[in-house]
């Protein structure tokens, strides 16, 4: 069955996981058969073997602690990583020759619906960001330098990475972005901020998104490899946010940092079109990693008012709470065909701008309205923070703003439907 070293190292690495033994308390709702023939029809066995090693890793290193991580504000990003690393799990659809599986999106997609089964949200944010934020274009288009400087520690587990995009003024408008680089003989002198940064407390280099020179905004832009211990970068506040709160997230200034030209990804000017490329992986990567909460919030709220009774009889009784339940279970099932769908269409090469957007608008409206509908049926409980759905109503509410707006996806939706209105045509003023 296994063909190549990789693959014998892959069912090694599984196996070992598969057979430990976990005694901590897991909160990852089980599966019923039905689901179990589901996932046998879209992954294969070896991808449900990958799955089936993550939860485990899960149930015994992240979710018996990530109560207290939510307290602290921040988990331990370094140890987790280093974990995921030695597993393998940080580099399955990168380079062999940088400590990569180098296998197809499909193993990635099941790897990013198991981060779902993290009862902390932003714990499995932290992780996804590099393994399908910071690295794609760097894996893609980084040179050999970069690569062994960069990817290969981040594939081992050895470093931890941010993403520089978004700023205080330039969150979905990424065209928009201010900060900036000038040349100065073989370096880079770059001066700017970034915001909502996830992982920056903890990360060892930010893969930065930044303008590299005075062209339009869409030609103008490099992704830069830069050090966070380089001189002149300041993280000035630890944002305190709503949800996603074991998730370290900062503000990053750049008062003239220097680094090597030769840390720009790819080619200079590019730097928008590689980012475009990576958002694509990322909305898929939060679609995925949307289901299998929504899943333990509906199995949730299903065991409790199964057990709690009010007038007499338990609250299941109710016509409107089982079919309300019956409702949102459609609704996650048909999000996860289309998921699925377009994985698949990712897989063969297929551009898949389209249907990622549908993706990603879906499951951020969808798990708000999940995790609201399954708050209200908790009653008084549903306001406290002493259950799974009220962390997870909190946490999924970023499924809509981060990784571009909802109003952004309907944006690219629209462009695909031809619905946009056309802007009118400035009036050329000529001098005679």
């Amino acid at each position: 069955m296994w063909a190549t070293p990789r693959m014998k190292y892959l069912s090694r690495s599984f196996g070992t996981l598969c057979r430990v033994n976990v005694q901590c308390r897991s909160l990852v709702t089980t599966t019923n058969s039905a689901q179990v023939i589901e996932q046998h029809q879209f992954y294969n066995e070896e991808q449900q073997k990958l799955q089936n090693a993550i939860k485990k890793l899960i149930d015994k290193e992240i979710n018996p602690h990530v109560d207290e991580w939510e307290t602290a504000g921040m988990w331990p990003a370094h140890k987790i990583m280093k974990l995921f690393g030695q597993a393998g799990f940080l580099g399955i659809n990168k380079p062999v020759e940088y400590g990569g599986l180098d296998l197809d999106y499909k193993y990635q997609a099941a790897f990013n619906e198991a981060l779902g089964g993290i009862c902390a949200p932003g714990v499995g944010m932290g992780i996804g960001v590099q393994t399908d934020l910071t690295t794609p274009a760097l894996a893609r288009f980084g040179s050999e330098y970069l690569k062994r400087e960069f990817l290969a520690p981040s594939i081992s587990g050895d470093v931890v990475s941010c993403l520089g995009v978004s700023e205080p003024d330039a969150g979905s408008d990424v065209a928009g972005l201010q900060t900036s680089a000038r040349h100065h003989g073989e370096d880079l002198i770059i001066n700017g901020q970034k915001m909502w940064i996830t992982n920056s407390w903890q990360a060892d280099w930010i893969c930065l998104l930044l303008n590299t020179s005075a062209g339009p905004p869409h030609l103008n832009k490099s992704l830069v490899c830069v050090p966070m211990k380089t001189p002149g970068i300041h993280l000035t506040k630890m944002i305190d946010k709503l949800g996603m709160r074991s998730s370290d997230t900062g503000q990053i200034f750049f008062d003239e940092v220097r680094v090597p030209a030769k840390n720009i990804i790819g080619e200079e000017g590019k730097g928008f079109t590689y980012q475009m490329l990576q958002f694509q992986g990322e909305r898929m990567a939060m679609a995925l990693s949307g289901l299998e909460p929504m899943k333990m919030c509906i199995q949730e709220t299903l065991d409790y008012i199964r057990e709690r009774k009010a007038f007499g009889q338990p609250l299941l009784n109710n016509q409107y709470l089982h079919f309300r339940l019956a409702e949102l279970e459609t609704e996650l099932e048909c999000l996860r065909s289309i998921i699925y769908r377009a994985v698949e269409l990712y897989v063969h090469g297929e551009d898949i701008t389209r249907l990622a957007s549908m993706c990603k608008l879906k499951v951020g409206r969808l798990t708000r309205e999940v995790a609201d509908s399954c708050l209200q049926m908790w009653g008084g409980m549903g306001f406290t923070n002493e259950i799974l759905v009220s962390r997870l109503c909190r946490d999924l509410r970023l499924f809509s703003i981060g990784g571009g707006a909802d109003e952004v996806m309907l944006t690219i939706i629209c462009k695909f439907m031809g619905t946009l209105p056309v802007p009118p045509k400035k009036n050329k003023k000529f001098i005679t």
